[in-house]
């Protein structure tokens, strides 16, 4: 089992030359009993690139088979990740983002990834039993209790984009918000603070800056001991 307070960003001191790779995820919501459903698939304990976590559904954009770096291609190829890695058939068009992440300097690998977000209804979901071991349809609440008792691993992004869907009662909610917002963007700056590390977002008063005791906005994620802490007060 892998404990999840662990190292969220281990190779830290890669060099900053890597290049930065176009990707997509899509994070997938059906109806449950008292709050929405999402879509979990645990990536093969083999994989170097977090291997054993549980993620949404996503991969690079594949300039190579035409698909291209902006929104429509990264649409495109949320829509191939679903088919590929779950099985599933979802309309690239209704795709709604929630937000673009920038994987942080110092990283062996890079992306510059588009999150979207989409409602489907009870598909059977069929991994490829090769980069994806296993998959859960699981509550944002329920995931995130499971990291915390060190139960499933959770990359920052998933961690970060599931406590923002515990806003939410439905996946219309979800939508709803999605639509009418701008996408969230997070360019993570990763700096040490009292307790432990600390990912600094846009919007927070210490991004620019590196400097988390900065007053002001908040927008961060917490890398405690005692548990990862989301707060977007801005």
């Amino acid at each position: 089992m892998r404990r999840a307070s662990r190292d969220p960003y281990p190779d830290a001191a890669v060099s900053d030359a890597v290049p930065i790779r176009p990707a997509a995820t899509v994070v997938l919501l059906r109806e449950g009993c008292a709050a929405p459903e999402v879509l979990l698939l645990r990536r093969s304990s083999k994989l170097a690139f977090h291997g054993g976590a549980w993620v949404f559904p996503g991969g690079r954009v594949d300039l190579d088979a035409g698909e291209s770096d902006d929104d429509a291609g990264a649409r495109r190829a949320a829509a191939r990740e679903a088919r590929e890695e779950a099985g599933l058939e979802i309309d690239a068009a209704s795709l709604v983002q929630i937000s673009h992440w920038t994987t942080p300097e110092g990283q062996p690998r890079r992306f510059a990834t588009w999150f979207y977000v989409a409602e489907i209804g009870r598909a059977e979901v069929r991994v490829d039993g090769g980069e994806i071991s296993d998959h859960r349809w699981v509550t944002p609440d329920a995931a995130l209790a499971a990291q915390r008792a060190g139960e499933i691993e959770l990359p920052p992004p998933t961690f970060v984009t599931l406590a923002e869907l515990a806003r939410h009662r439905s996946p219309r909610d979800a939508l709803a918000a999605a639509a009418s917002a701008h996408p969230i963007v997070y360019v993570p700056r990763i700096v040490t603070a009292a307790g432990g590390a600390t990912s600094l977002y846009p919007g927070d008063a210490g991004w620019e800056a590196r400097a988390p005791d900065t007053p002001g906005a908040r927008h961060r994620l917490l890398f405690l001991a005692s548990g990862w802490r989301y707060l977007r007060e801005i």
